[in-house]
């Protein structure tokens, strides 16, 4: 469609027409994804073989010195002067082979092993995390023939040492190709006849040229450490069957596939409609929770700040206290005055099941969630409208345009497009919704249709259900990456599609 056929349309064909727009370029943003994503894996996978042909031409071209280096880390730094350096790469070297010899092999070799007999399910077992299972036997000084219980592998410790181990590993060979580079890159400074930099230089620069890299390398650690190192380990953990009959140390688990994922999606009826109703109010409930908070804010911001509205910073500070009160305060409160018996049930001399209906629960958690999210939404809402020049609006009204039309064509495409990344963090924000969901109704009312989840509960409530009150890690793991695909991947499509990102200079 061109632009003349555009202008041409009517206001409501123009609404159609941007709705209908919207949802058929989702297919392309999704082929522009994995397009995107393609292209990012290839340049991976060419850099690591640039990096192999750099490794190589090292090798060729270095001296005595960069050639040790690559046995013995250090060595070219050493023999090129650089001996503090030198002797922190080799200690490095020291302590991975330490750790790896004293206690890395020994977790990496039980981390897949066969022909494990399991006593109490009385079988022989392939892929076990650990192979000396858990006894009582009597002990000899009891003349009562108490049995001791000796306890064998600890599959989860196995699991997580396992993976530290491989991220360790991972981490001591970049340090390992970056002894080689560092090796070389002496070896060239002496060619030249430049004299290599000091240690004490080298440690100045990183507060100078290099303080950036000095800023991140603790969050990089700890992002590593508390991030990284629990995303692996759950994303392992949903290839076992650590579950409530397979509980460490008692008991061992073992390597199952992709049987846990069947499961979710087919195998197992029960947990596959559970898995997919609560998929599908869970996108109900972020759309219904972004959008009225959203548009409800903006609403409320709008007639705060007309012109002629008086006691505005009344209204302003009325809407500020209800955020300032503790969230948790204020579902809990809620949730004491819809119950059957609460409050406003005998107020009203009723007995309507605000919290017991499966519809009505559904309803009052979206309302709820209004009262405490709008005001968060009034005042980003608030700061951008007194960022609006009022050129715009007097020349509007200059042209004729009234306030609906003020609105739709100044007002809120400027609101949009300043908190569209807000817009998407919130609606993210909302599919974990774990508090308004949990504090309210505690996800019930419960059914026996779902599998140890209730009617409003969340695809966030329901993994916090199946590891505090179940203990089915291995499901519960499942949830957690399917929960984090959905959300990294429609965050991405939406944020890619929107004008914040294709025009970011449109209203600078």
């Amino acid at each position: 469609m061109d632009f003349l056929d555009y202008v041409q349309m009517t206001k409501g064909q123009r609404i159609l027409y941007k709705i209908k727009s919207f949802f058929t370029g989702i297919p392309g943003a999704i082929v522009a994804f994995f397009t995107m994503v393609g292209r990012f894996l290839k340049k991976i996978f060419m850099g690591i073989a640039h990096g192999f042909q750099n490794f190589g031409s090292r090798f060729v071209k270095g001296d005595i010195g960069t050639k040790l280096s690559y046995i013995i880390m250090g060595a070219g730094n050493m023999l090129h002067g650089q001996i503090i350096k030198g002797v922190i790469f080799l200690a490095v070297e020291v302590s991975y082979f330490a750790y790896m010899i004293f206690f890395g092999i020994g977790q990496l070799s039980k981390f897949y092993c066969n022909g494990v007999m399991i006593p109490d399910e009385g079988i022989i077992q392939d892929g076990v995390l650990g192979s000396a299972v858990t006894t009582e036997i009597a002990d000899p000084n009891d003349i009562f023939g108490v049995k001791q219980t000796v306890y064998g592998d600890n599959s989860m410790h196995i699991l997580l040492f396992g993976v530290l181990t491989v991220l360790i590993t991972i981490a001591f060979i970049a340090i390992y190709v970056v002894n080689t580079k560092s090796a070389y890159y002496t070896q060239e400074q002496k060619a030249m006849g430049k004299k290599p930099l000091s240690f004490g230089r080298e440690i100045k620069m990183f507060f100078d040229e290099r303080f950036h890299v000095t800023l991140l390398a603790l969050p990089s650690l700890l992002l590593l450490v508390f991030t990284v190192l629990p995303i692996v380990f759950t994303i392992f953990m949903a290839f076992t069957n650590y579950d409530k009959s397979h509980q460490a140390p008692a008991k061992l688990f073992w390597w199952v596939g992709f049987d846990n994922f069947a499961d979710v999606f087919y195998s197992n009826p029960l947990k596959s409609r559970t898995f997919g109703n609560i998929l599908v109010w869970t996108i109900i409930w972020a759309i219904f929770a972004t959008f009225t908070n959203y548009i409800l804010g903006i609403i409320v911001a709008l007639l705060i700040n007309k012109k002629g509205i008086k006691f505005k910073s009344f209204w302003r500070t009325m809407l500020v206290i209800t955020a300032a009160v503790p969230q948790f305060v204020t579902l809990l409160l809620m949730n004491q005055l819809l119950q059957n018996e609460g409050s406003l049930n005998l107020m009203l001399g009723t007995n309507y099941p605000f919290l017991t209906d499966p519809m009505w629960a559904k309803v009052v958690v979206i309302i709820v969630n209004i009262w405490v999210g709008v005001p968060y939404t009034m005042l980003i809402s608030s700061g951008l409208l007194m960022n609006i020049p009022e050129d715009l609006y007097e020349s509007a009204r200059i042209d004729g345009a009234n306030a609906f039309q003020q609105f739709t064509k100044i007002t809120f495409p400027y609101i949009f497009f300043v908190t569209t990344p807000y817009l998407i963090t919130t609606f993210v924000g909302n599919i974990n919704n774990f508090n308004v969901i949990f504090l309210l109704t505690g996800g019930g009312p419960n059914t026996t249709e779902y599998y140890q989840a209730g009617q409003t509960d969340l695809l966030v409530t329901w993994l916090y259900k199946l590891t505090v009150n179940q203990k089915d890690y291995n499901l519960a793991a499942v949830i957690g990456i399917m929960v984090f695909l959905i959300c990294a991947i429609g965050s991405l499509i939406t944020f890619n599609m929107s004008k914040a990102s294709k025009n970011e200079e449109e209203f600078s």
